[in-house]
């Protein structure tokens, strides 16, 4: 049954409607970065790029390194702009867009985001690189979707006790990256942790400017979870939604973490432009 025309949208010249793009145009490693302006700071790094385009705050560039061809794109901020990413960029892996059906033989990406984190244990350091070996998502967007097989309802239970989870929350998830990208990234230039995925960042993350908070407590309450050695690490947008939608569609994800904030110890960095781009390079080294 092809699918209609309102749920898979394409543009006039036959690219995915969010992320303007033909199934040719990406590759099958992907880096995912927040910030479009950060799309050439991955870049300038390849041999030559030889596609390139933007719409709205999604902008790729592929191109190769030492002749593997790489796509990088921008995803802007927050879980709803990755679940418009992550299902455009499997749509273009895996749906035929003449016949607007499922292909029989389904394709795995592999999907690397490089972005910035701020940590919440006052052990880890300011610029170090956290490299998330799950993601606890509290956005509530995975839920839209079928979650039973991806989630690690051990931890999620001892993490709704231990915090008091508000019920008028969304029920948090706790989602593993791909092992077979862990060990590609990790290293002892890394920390591994358990990413947490907010859907904001100024309440959703426990900051406080003129609002008051629903629990002003909550992040104190985070920072002190411990499963069996397992402590959330850091906080940020992304993760969880890409671990999550990734395991879900067949896809192997990982996430990089440059720690430009340290919110246990109220500091940020010097200079995280370069935090980054270290990172950057770090990542394309072992891609």
């Amino acid at each position: 049954m092809p699918i209609k025309n309102s749920e898979l949208i394409l543009n006039p010249d036959g690219s995915i409607y969010h992320l303007n793009l033909k199934p040719e145009h990406i590759a099958d490693t992907i880096i995912l970065v927040g910030d479009q302006d950060r799309v050439a700071l991955v870049s300038k790094h390849f041999d030559k790029i030889i596609f390139e385009t933007q719409k709205r705050e999604f902008k790729t560039h592929t191109g190769t390194i030492n002749g593997k061809k790489i796509s990088v794109i921008s995803t802007g901020i927050g879980p709803d702009n990755i679940d418009i990413v992550l299902n455009e960029l499997d749509a273009l892996a895996n749906i035929d867009f003449e016949t607007r059906t499922i292909k029989q033989h389904l394709k795995s990406l592999n999907i690397i985001r490089i972005g910035t984190s701020g940590g919440l244990q006052p052990d880890i350091p300011i610029d170090s690189f956290v490299v998330s070996e799950s993601g606890l998502d509290l956005t509530g967007m995975l839920h839209a979707y079928q979650t039973e097989p991806i989630s690690n309802q051990k931890i999620e239970k001892a993490f709704i006790k231990h915090t008091n989870w508000n019920a008028n929350k969304a029920r948090p998830i706790i989602v593993d990256g791909s092992k077979t990208l862990l060990s590609k990234f990790d290293s002892v230039s890394t920390i591994k942790g358990l990413t947490a995925t907010a859907n904001g960042f100024y309440g959703p993350q426990g900051r406080i400017l003129r609002l008051p908070l629903m629990d002003a407590g909550l992040n104190k309450k985070i920072d002190s979870f411990n499963f069996e050695g397992v402590k959330v690490t850091n906080f940020e947008m992304e993760t969880s939604a890409i671990y999550g939608l990734s395991k879900l569609l067949g896809h192997h994800a990982m996430s990089l973490n440059a720690i430009i904030a340290n919110r246990a110890n109220g500091t940020f960095s010097n200079n995280p432009r370069k935090t980054v781009e270290n990172l950057i390079t770090y990542t394309l080294d072992r891609i």
